[in-house]
């Protein structure tokens, strides 16, 4: 009795000692924005630290953790070295931690008061009301992550600007609509840097603070690869 006893409890030990990998692969900012990133699409290290705004060494260190622990792959050509998700499952799990942590700390909630206080037209958009304008052709829809993140998926519908071509594009906007901006999520700043600029330049424009993980998994419809 006393040997089946052990024998219960190492494999309980052996199996939660595997589950404690992801957590430790994940208990670092840093590397669950590495991760955030990889969800909008494959990218090379350099790619990666730019958008962090990590130093290529220190990416280099957080993606070997992630890619021990099996979260991410990586593929070599030539000199560069591409970066993606082991599994879109990677993508749902970490969706799944933003959620419990938004539901969870209150801090997530407070932080991100502070930050839009004051800021007109930062007010979230539903997914449902925006969904219904866009079929009624009512909004001007804004994509304003990079290219490569449109590319790999987006709203349908939804045109390609990228926020550091925003200013150059903006006289072919359409002034007579809503615009409505999107990029990786509630705490992505990037639709929040395009909505003051079109507003400071006289569109009326709201935030969209779901990204298009959270759009397919509140399944709505993605469209891959088209470019604006």
């Amino acid at each position: 009795m006393k040997y089946m006893e052990k024998q219960n409890s190492r494999f309980k030990s052996a199996i939660y000692e595997q589950f404690a990998r992801i957590g430790k692969a994940i208990s670092n900012p840093g590397r669950l924005e590495l991760l955030d990133l990889l969800c909008q699409g494959p990218r090379t290290v350099e790619a990666l630290a730019k958008e962090a705004n990590l130093g290529i060494a220190n990416t280099s260190q957080q993606l070997k953790v992630l890619r021990t622990a099996r979260l991410i792959e990586a593929e070599k050509s030539g000199l560069f070295v591409t970066y993606r998700l082991a599994d879109e499952e990677v993508c749902l799990f970490l969706r799944s931690l933003r959620l419990l942590a938004e539901t969870r700390l209150t801090e997530v909630r407070e932080i991100t008061r502070q930050f839009l206080a004051g800021r007109e037209g930062l007010e979230p958009v539903s997914r449902e009301g925006l969904l219904s304008k866009v079929r009624e052709g009512a909004v001007t829809v804004l994509d304003v992550r990079p290219v490569e993140e449109y590319r790999a998926a987006h709203i349908p519908g939804a045109l390609s600007v990228p926020l550091k071509e925003l200013e150059r594009r903006l006289s072919d906007l359409p002034v007579d609509r809503e615009i409505v901006a999107y990029c990786r999520g509630p705490y992505c700043v990037l639709a929040v840097e395009a909505v003051e600029m079109l507003r400071a330049h006289g569109f009326e424009a709201f935030r969209l603070e779901q990204s298009v993980q959270d759009w397919q998994a509140e399944g709505f419809p993605v469209a891959v690869g088209q470019d604006s």
